[in-house]
């Protein structure tokens, strides 16, 4: 997973930033502009910009049977700004993962960056071992994007509201318990997941 983030951000650098986000979102990735918007649609024929945006993962949640991740870090973009982005990758009939959701919110104040990338896989519920299931568990609405990992134990939602403001919450399973492992929330116009152009 952080191999496939790390691959997303040099494609940016190398191939730009457009062609990377189609090259690696699934057909009904989305994002947020000021509804749910489809990213293949929307950035369909769309110029990459001639800086690209420069970013990298601090962190990654996995779920036990690896269906879906979240990964987040700093992102900076050609004018300079800071953020933070939060993707949802989903892994593939083939093994690879694809993006599913993304967006972006302010960077902490003060934020320094780890010396490693914290990888952490959600517990596995007993009797899990050895089932596979391949269907996805991600819902989109108008104003809502969820979803769960097929084995339930990585969930996350936000709502996305009629004044662009959004709350991000992912939770997995750890010690038998489901607790809330990322929160965020913007309040204003976000700065865009990863640099994607938003209308909000």
């Amino acid at each position: 997973m952080i191999a496939t983030e790390l691959a997303f951000a040099r494609a940016a650098r190398e191939k730009g930033t457009w062609t990377a986000f189609r090259d690696f979102a699934t057909g009904d990735a989305q994002w947020p502009s000021p509804r749910w918007e489809n990213v293949q649609t929307a950035l369909k024929r769309v110029p990459d910009p001639a800086q690209p945006i420069v970013w990298e993962p601090d962190q990654v949640w996995i779920s036990c049977d690896g269906s879906f991740a979240l990964s987040s870090g700093p992102a900076t973009h050609p004018g300079g700004k800071r953020s933070r982005f939060a993707t949802i990758w989903q892994r593939q009939n083939g093994g690879e993962y694809r993006w599913v959701l993304d967006q972006g919110f302010d960077l902490e104040d003060g934020y320094s960056a780890p010396e490693m990338i914290p990888a952490r896989v959600a517990d596995c519920p007993a009797g899990s071992l050895g089932r596979t299931q391949r269907q996805p568990k991600a819902r989109r609405a108008e104003t809502w994007s969820s979803g769960r990992s097929n084995d339930g134990t990585l969930a996350w939602a936000t709502e996305l509201r009629a004044d662009c403001s959004r709350t991000l919450v992912v939770s997995t399973l750890q010690d038998g318990v489901v607790e809330e492992v990322f929160r965020r929330s913007s309040a204003t116009p976000p700065a865009p997941g990863n640099g994607a152009v938003t209308s909000c």
